[in-house]
């Protein structure tokens, strides 16, 4: 076993999502356990129990912070949906959404996988931090209906879902390698947006 190294309280809880995620990249999360996080990091194996109750609650909190991130771009598009082209602005975010999946591929997988919601038990934090993130969707949605971008006649709810159903399947064909040209992801992405916006005769 490693020797063990001293952290700051503060200090540790990232650095074990940090080793994690390197592990999880490397291994996937079958290569995930408490005792080889413990020894990447170089502390005692019962320190990452002081932080996180088991793996399923580690898990857990890096997808909390796939849903943060996500947030981050969504408050970002609110901040400028109304200084800004409406359908340029969603055409951005759902870039940006598929990209954040392609480039993180293991928290993607957390965040929206079954080895949580399926096979785990999501901890209320995650709960609660995915089901904001969804509102901040619908809030998104609902600015982009009110200035004609997306069609208004279903419920912002009801569009919310189903246009976030079309970005995660490609999502997920990009991920899973069926649409392995990264350079194409750009012209995918903006196919999307054009299926799902309202047609303005252009």
């Amino acid at each position: 076993m490693s020797a063990t190294k001293p952290y700051h309280h503060g200090e540790l809880r990232p650095a074990l999502i940090e080793a994690a995620s390197a592990i999880i990249r490397d291994s996937g999360i079958d290569g995930l356990s408490m005792r080889r996080l413990a020894d990447s990091v170089g502390v005692s194996r019962m320190a990452p129990y002081h932080h996180f109750k088991d793996k399923n609650a580690l898990l857990c909190a890096i997808a909390e912070i796939g849903f943060e991130a996500q947030d981050r771009m969504i408050r970002d598009v609110l901040e400028r949906s109304d200084g800004e082209d409406g359908k340029a602005l969603f055409t951005g975010w759902v870039r940006t959404y598929i990209r954040f999946a392609q480039d993180n591929p293991e928290t993607y997988d957390l965040m929206y996988g079954k080895e949580i919601w399926k096979r785990g038990d999501p901890t209320p934090s995650l709960q609660q931090k995915s089901k904001a993130s969804f509102r901040l969707w619908v809030d998104l949605v609902e600015r982009m209906q009110a200035r004609q971008v997306l069609p208004g006649e279903h419920s912002a709810l009801r569009t919310a879902q189903a246009s976030w159903a079309a970005m995660h399947g490609l999502a997920r064909l990009l991920i899973d390698g069926i649409y392995a040209q990264r350079q194409d992801l750009e012209e995918i992405a903006d196919t999307v947006v054009n299926l799902i916006t309202r047609s303005n005769g252009d």
